[in-house]
């Protein structure tokens, strides 16, 4: 997408994307009204039926006027929605759009700028992965902007990091509306490779025999039931200068497709199973748009990648396994897999990166979307300075978090009588928290840790397609993080 500053409104050309938001007084006595030959119009913001996203179309003569409604939540994850919502169901005004007039005095310029790029871009999504048919990115023309307190240097920086943000996330949705059939842990190694060759970081895959021969007992004992050897990638970002800034170590759950085992699922819930490497996809997107945009961070990512299959190898529940860590775990349930994978990965991420802060993104319990939502992951850790900050990206970047605690309590459902501790609570409470709770058992007492289980929030309902599509959620936190770190 290109861009270019428009100075003042009587430069204006062709038609117009007009957003309003709620405090907006009736438009003929908006300053743009004479401009844009709106002073005879009558239209009052009350004539709009819906929240956010309504359309309305004026006609100035041979110019449209197309007026995008506002919510009353104007954060980041908000605005971007409305412009994605705009950009996907009006494909044809999109197409002759030349020119956003932004006017909204109570938003920051640079987040209403920078989220209606982003929208724009990631409104043009197609889901249709192996239609025939699918349609190609439209936003190769030029947009005059009109917006104050944004210099044209700023315009052309936030508009190429908008572009970058939303291209990582539609191959982060990509990814992850991949069918099973077609997605397997090679399908995830191959994507690493490829980006990091792009974009100038380090990618390192590790096969199955690496990780029989160096214990990671928990990623072989899931992957025993597949017809696919697992597979583990380790991830480096560290650009030059990187100065004093923290480290950080990423780690994202890669269950390509989860059946859920012999503690197989009903089939209503089988069937979205292909989201199950959402944790895996948001880490590997963000390291990716760290080096897109240069970040001056340090990252390392651990992504441990199988699927949960059943046949005659498949562990069993009752099962006593081994891990990296070196504790037996009794598996009392096989659709307690993911869980199982990041014990192994986390202990390694802790044992041989040791980074100033570790933060894992698994869509790990349904516990999780029966106390939240859709709205929020579930938050735990034992650094409240660590969770402060990431509940803080989540308020400025929309992607929210709320904290649940992880008292020792709660390890009581973890005790089992035959090994070291076994994989679930045996009650239907605390779920998330439960499952919180066994990772911790595995970060070797590291300082600075945080737990995100985003089993509501990366696939849902959108606008993308009749059933539930990817989210991306999980990169625009992290981003944000980082850069407030």
């Amino acid at each position: 997408m290109k861009t270019h500053l428009v100075k003042n409104l009587d430069d204006i050309q062709g038609d117009v994307l007009l957003p309003v938001s709620e405090e907006m007084k009736p438009l003929a006595e908006q300053p743009i009204a004479k401009s844009l030959s709106l002073h005879n119009q009558t239209l009052f913001l009350d004539d709009f039926e819906s929240s956010d996203s309504e359309v309305r179309t004026l006609y100035t003569g041979e110019r449209r006027i197309i007026l995008l409604k506002l919510g009353k939540n104007t954060n980041s994850d908000a605005l971007i929605k409305t412009f994605r919502r705009f950009a996907k169901k009006n494909a044809p005004l999109l197409k002759n759009l030349s020119s956003i007039v932004f006017t909204s005095p109570s938003i920051d310029s640079k987040t209403l700028l920078s989220s209606a790029l982003c929208g724009l871009k990631v409104g043009e999504y197609d889901g249709g992965l192996y239609k025939q048919n699918r349609s190609e990115s439209k936003t190769d023309f030029d947009l005059g902007i009109y917006i104050e307190n944004i210099s044209e240097q700023e315009l052309s920086e936030i508009c190429i990091k908008a572009e970058h943000v939303a291209e990582v996330q539609m191959r982060v949705m990509d990814l992850m509306n991949t069918p099973g059939n077609r997605k397997s842990a090679d399908t995830l190694a191959d994507w690493a490779n490829e980006s990091a060759k792009k974009w100038a970081y380090e990618a390192d895959i590790f096969d199955l025999g690496w990780i029989k021969d160096n214990g990671m007992l928990a990623i072989e004992a899931v992957n025993r039931g597949s017809e696919t050897p697992a597979k583990f990638i380790v991830l480096r970002y560290k650009p030059e200068n990187v100065g004093n800034c923290p480290k950080v170590g990423l780690v994202g759950k890669g269950i390509t497709y989860d059946t859920g085992g012999l503690s197989i699922k009903p089939s209503d819930s089988m069937i979205y199973m292909k989201s199950d490497m959402g944790g895996a996809a948001a880490v590997l997107g963000t390291v990716e748009l760290a080096a897109r945009l240069a970040l001056p961070i340090e990252l390392v990512a651990a992504v441990p990648v199988t699927d949960n299959l059943v046949d005659a190898l498949a562990i069993k529940p009752g099962d006593v396994i081994g891990s990296y860590s070196g504790k037996s775990i009794e598996v009392l349930n096989t659709d307690a897999e993911g869980r199982l994978i990041l014990a192994d990965a986390l202990n390694w991420m802790a044992k041989h990166e040791n980074p100033d802060h570790i933060i894992d993104l698994a869509t790990l319990t349904g516990a999780a979307v029966r106390s939240l939502g859709y709205s929020a992951a579930a938050l735990m850790g034992n650094d409240q300075t660590l969770l402060d900050s990431l509940i803080a990206a989540g308020e400025e970047s929309g992607e929210r978090v709320w904290p649940f605690p992880l008292w020792d309590e709660y390890f009581d459902e973890l005790k089992s009588d035959v090994a070291d501790l076994r994989n679930i609570g045996l009650k239907p409470i605390a779920g998330q928290i439960i499952a919180g709770k066994f990772l911790e058992q595995f970060i070797e007492n590291h300082k600075s840790w945080a737990h995100i289980d985003i089993a509501g929030t990366a696939f849902g309902d959108t606008e993308f397609g009749r059933n539930k599509n990817a989210t991306a959620y999980g990169v625009r936190l992290l981003l944000q993080y980082l850069e407030n770190i």
